[in-house]
């Protein structure tokens, strides 16, 4: 299904649990290459965040779906990433970094209505980086390579180990369960996190931000090349 739009335009995966180093990772490799940066986890923040203002409770309801229904979606691109909006709000980043969204999220992205929603939505991005021009796109997530585009150009997992995670989120200024989102991630039925058996899997404990970065860059060569 995602096979022909995914082979007009090159599409990094980027995928990991909490405070792997996605986000700064994606934000270096799309300014690297010129490509657009898509952060799928702050699209279920957003989600979470517009659920939580309609009083409406991590579970499948009739509430939850025409909440869903009624959301109008925008993409708004800064610099050269994506800004998803929900009824033409921008939601500042310490509303999405609440300690209620970071203990509610996962559990709304359990719910396949929710991912339905954003699937359709996330897939229809690649339209929305050639209409701008884009010759790749570098997405981040939980699922980007396993279901969101599994024919991607390059997957990539990045994992690091609980300590470093925690130390990171604390460095942030902010309080995030990580024990309790990565087994809600990783055993939930739908789209679990795993780590695609064709993925690039980069422990970043160790390794500082540009020696990532330097790891896609050279593995995207080589794919290249390899054409």
């Amino acid at each position: 299904m995602t096979a022909n739009f995914e082979q007009t335009l090159n599409i990094i995966s980027l995928d990991g649990a909490a405070a792997t180093g996605k986000s700064s990772t994606a934000h270096a490799v799309a300014e690297a290459l010129n490509y657009l940066h898509v952060d799928t986890g702050s699209h279920y923040r957003i989600i979470c965040y517009h659920l939580n203002e309609k009083s409406i409770h991590p579970i499948e309801s009739p509430e939850l779906l025409a909440a869903l229904n009624g959301f109008k979606v925008d993409t708004i691109l800064k610099k050269n990433s994506v800004l998803f909006e929900i009824d033409q709000r921008e939601v500042e980043s310490d509303d999405l970094r609440s300690y209620t969204v970071n203990t509610q999220v996962s559990q709304f992205a359990s719910l396949k209505p929710v991912r339905d929603f954003l699937l359709r939505y996330q897939r229809s991005l690649v339209n929305f980086a050639r209409r701008n021009h884009f010759k790749g796109m570098i997405v981040e997530g939980r699922d980007i390579g396993s279901v969101v585009f599994p024919d991607a150009t390059l997957k990539i997992f990045l994992e690091a180990d609980e300590s470093t995670r925690i130390a990171r989120r604390e460095k942030e200024g902010h309080t995030d369960v990580i024990n309790e989102r990565d087994t809600i991630d990783a055993t939930r039925k739908l789209s679990p996190l795993t780590c695609p058996k064709d993925a690039l899997s980069i422990n970043t404990s160790r390794l500082s931000l540009d020696e990532v970065v330097s790891i896609i860059l050279k593995e995207l060569s080589q794919k290249d090349e390899s054409k």
